[in-house]
Formats: C-alpha cells, structure tokens, sequence
C-alpha cells in the first residue's frame, strides 16, 4: 500500500488508473495496421519511425509488413492490407497482389489513410489498404524490395528474411543472449 502525502497521493502507483496506461499506449503502429489518432505526421512516417526504434532495415522492415499482413496480424483484425486469400500462410501474396497492375487505388476516405483495390476492369472492389500499405509501391525504394519479394521464385527468400527479421525483433530485449 501506498503511503504518501494528501498532495502526492495521485502518484501512488498501486492505483493505476486509465489515464496512466493511456500515456503507455502507441500512437501508432504500422506494423499492425493501427493509428489512434488522426492527423499529424503521415503514418508511412510514423511506420518509418517505428522501424528505427526497432532498429530494422529497409529489407527487415518491408519482409515484416508483409508477412504480417498475410499472416492476418492486424490490429482489431481488420483486413486492410490482407491482400491473399490463404490468411495464416506465410506466402509473397501480399507483395504479388500490391504490385498487380490490374489494380486501382483509390482514397475512401477523405484523409486518404484508407484506400480501395478494385479490378481495372470491372470496378469491382478486391482490396482494402492503409497508406501504410501502399508506401510499399509507391516510394522507389521499397518498391525495388517489394518487387523481389513479388517474384514468382520470391516465395523461399520471403521465409527466410521474415523468420530472421522476427528473430531479430523477438532478440531485441533479451540481454543474455
């Protein structure tokens, strides 16, 4: 138990309140797909910033985004950026599907941090992303990474940049290694 002065009774920590774990919540995460609130800095940025404090390189970063996204590892489980059919299969599709040509994009929402895949041809929806999402085919750098991974031989070289950028993550905190 506490035992503090009146004034310093509010610094107490055996009472945790709602408001101090909110101090502790990300406002973002890209690697997930989440964002708590708008505006600000854009959330391919934030991804950006994310990654850094991970210490993770472009190619660590890029392999993990999309295995995350087939493995259906989204924050609320939501589906934006789940770009396959086999959800829980660790497999390029994400990259594949991105990068298909017989598919346009566009905003759905007015902030354009939420986008639709709809075939070229008969407008029907396939698809729904974040920014964080297209980042990876619109900036020229991540593009050239995505396009390695999206290559019909990218299947194997996918796996095993992904297990070694998960282990590096999962290593991060561990000092008695």
């Amino acid at each position: 138990m506490c035992r503090l002065p009146q004034a310093a009774s509010t610094l107490c920590l055996s009472r945790p309140t709602s408001s101090r774990f909110d101090l502790l919540q990300p406002l973002a995460d890209g690697f997930r797909n989440y964002r708590r609130i708008e505006g600000g800095v854009s959330t391919e940025t934030l991804l950006i910033d994310k990654a850094q404090q991970l210490t993770l390189t472009a190619p660590e970063m890029t392999v993990l985004v999309g295995g995350l996204r087939v493995l259906g590892a989204n924050y609320d489980g939501s589906k934006h950026g789940v770009f396959t059919d086999r959800v829980g299969v660790l497999s390029n599709d994400f990259f594949v599907n991105l990068l298909d040509m017989a598919t346009v994009w566009k905003a759905a929402d007015d902030n354009a941090e939420l986008f639709t895949g709809s075939d070229r041809k008969t407008g029907e929806a396939k698809y729904s992303a974040t920014r964080v999402d297209l980042v990876f085919g619109s900036n020229s750098v991540l593009r050239a990474l995505a396009e390695v991974y999206a290559c019909a031989d990218g299947q194997q070289k996918l796996v095993h940049d992904f297990v070694a950028a998960w282990t590096k993550v999962m290593n991060l905190d561990r000092f008695d290694l």
